[in-house]
């Protein structure tokens, strides 16, 4: 069975009596262990399906099936437990709040899931430990450097165990080098751990770093291509 099965899946934006399309009927799997690159310029539809993907937005139409489960049936309070649960979400901006540390910012995911705060704390430094950041677990966003940012953001998309990443132009606040070391991380997570990391990005150079890139225009899938191996 496929992590991620999507069938026909629509979803329209209406604004009056004008209404647009953002996917039209877009099908696909997506594998247990896979590391696929969504791509497409702005208004292609890439974004709408990673809202979806998350379960941050529903389906006008179609079915979104995660582990066999049709998430496009759920109600706000499963999606909100699936979210917590089965996904790891990464972004551009790192979304840390700024007057936390970084061991902290790795727990909030698990204050959500009720975990008890001494297994709250080994589960954190193990997140920081497999991202390279043990050592600075007691520092605030704005002691570390936007790849360490990154980093700890990483970090709290892996501690509740999550199989499935998506992250949301991942490098777009980073320099070459730094954006080099974030996805060499990645393609180091899914391939020691097997976790699914879906990455949407519009550079051709982040995107080799996958093993499979889907390239999206106008609301439709136009390439869909499978590669031998990570860069």
């Amino acid at each position: 069975m496929p992590l991620i099965e999507i069938r026909d899946l629509v979803k329209r934006y209406c604004l009056g009596e004008a209404c647009v399309n953002a996917l039209n009927s877009v099908s696909l799997s997506i594998e247990q262990g896979e590391f696929v690159a969504v791509m497409g310029a702005s208004g292609s539809g890439k974004s709408t399906l990673m809202n979806i993907l998350g379960c941050l937005d529903i389906p006008t139409s179609g079915t979104y099936l995660l582990e066999g489960i049709d998430v496009s049936r759920l109600n706000r309070d499963e999606l909100a437990h699936i979210r917590n649960e089965k996904i790891g979400f990464v972004f551009q901006g790192f979304n840390l709040l700024s007057r936390t540390s970084a061991i902290e910012n790795v727990e909030v995911p698990m204050l959500y899931a009720g975990v008890p705060a001494d297994e709250r704390k080994e589960r954190s430094m193990q997140a920081l430990k497999s991202v390279g950041l043990e050592k600075r677990e007691h520092h605030l966003p704005n002691q570390l450097s936007g790849g360490q940012q990154q980093r700890v953001a990483i970090a709290r998309a892996l501690v509740n165990n999550a199989q499935l990443i998506l992250a949301d132009e991942p490098t777009g606040n980073l320099d070459s080098k730094t954006s080099a070391e974030i996805m060499d991380l990645f393609v180091r997570l899914n391939r020691d751990s097997g976790i699914t990391v879906i990455l949407v990005t519009h550079e051709p150079d982040i995107a080799e770093y996958s093993k499979r890139i889907i390239r999206f225009l106008d609301g439709n899938i136009v390439s869909d291509e499978r590669r031998e191996s990570a860069a």
